[in-house]
């Protein structure tokens, strides 16, 4: 059964991020709320989270992972950013926005897209995501918690931990939850292109 945790909205308990980042570290696969909507979210080197993902959303070996990094400084390791990319990314966030960028050699070679060699990274504005990825050290490999056959992501915690009990390890219950996911910005090529319209406003690159 997964474990249900509680956390504060705007002022994360110690004790629970704490809780969350020993489970992350034994390979736990958790579904968390951020700033767009839940998401599902494990370590970037776990054994089995990606698959687990991938058989949770019915997804294929080409989908496209995000990133979850808590700050610039934990971005710019994962990925390439000329200075308009980095201008672009710096002035949009922390807010709803998946960036795709080329990924540099930190990113494993199955996370990143197979032929342009890019991989989705954002940082988002929420206090919790924020506390526990600081307290982590390193980003959430993460997928939007949108189910098969589904058009709208869950928002209610209690919801998602009956319809995943027994497919994921925790489920964090920290507040509303929103049900648009990111607006995703794709920024390899050099002009910016918006492949997905979600919950950042997408006139800024237009």
């Amino acid at each position: 059964m997964a474990r249900f945790v509680e956390v504060h909205p705007q002022d994360p308990q110690p004790r629970a991020i704490a809780q969350l980042v020993a489970m992350l570290r034994e390979d736990a696969l958790i579904a968390y709320p951020t700033d767009s909507c839940y998401a599902l979210g494990c370590r970037l080197d776990s054994r089995t989270g990606a698959d687990r993902i991938r058989r949770i959303r019915h997804l294929d070996e080409r989908h496209h992972f995000t990133l979850v990094c808590s700050d610039f400084a934990q971005l710019g390791q994962f990925v390439h950013q000329d200075n308009a990319q980095f201008r672009a990314v710096k002035a949009a966030t922390p807010n709803p926005y998946t960036f795709i960028l080329p990924a540099t050699k930190e990113v494993p070679r199955r996370f990143a897209h197979p032929r342009k060699k890019t991989v989705g990274v954002r940082i988002p504005d929420h206090p919790f995501v924020r506390a526990l990825l600081t307290a982590l050290g390193e980003p959430l490999l993460s997928s939007t918690l949108l189910l098969p056959g589904v058009s709208e992501p869950p928002t209610d915690a209690w919801t998602i931990k009956e319809e995943l009990d027994h497919v994921v390890d925790a489920v964090v219950d920290a507040g509303e939850c929103g049900t648009v996911p990111t607006t995703v910005v794709d920024l390899s090529t050099g002009s910016p292109e918006v492949v997905r319209v979600g919950a950042g406003d997408p006139a800024r690159f237009e």
